[in-house]
């Protein structure tokens, strides 16, 4: 008998610095695309070099999460500034995100996915 082992895939979406009405179309494509891949398990979107978020960014983000919820996929987000971390708290996007402080803190807890 033969065992094969299926790896498990995370995806990091690295965004630079806007997120924002101008960028969120293109955002969106690179979320559905992958989330859908086949073979990703989850997506792991990485703010580290965002530095403004407007409403259409947000969308894109929350579009991004129903998306995985629907497929059963994970959705979480890393590397949120200060700033951007009031956003979501004002909003209350913090309550509904997986938020990690980094991508090496996500790894750290989800090494079952390496």
């Amino acid at each position: 008998m033969q065992t094969l082992l299926a790896q498990k895939t995370i995806t990091v979406i690295r965004p630079l610095y806007h997120l924002n009405a101008a960028t969120s179309g293109e955002f969106g494509l690179q979320l559905t695309t992958a989330i859908c891949a086949p073979e990703v398990v989850g997506v792991l979107v990485d703010l580290g070099e965002v530095t403004f978020v407007d409403s259409a960014g947000l969308m894109a983000l929350i579009s991004g999460l129903k998306q995985a919820k629907k497929m059963g996929r994970r959705f979480s987000i890393c590397s949120v500034s200060a700033g951007i971390r009031m956003i979501l708290e004002l909003s209350q996007l913090d309550r509904v995100f997986e938020i990690f402080e980094n991508v090496e803190s996500f790894e750290a807890e989800n090494s079952c996915f390496s």
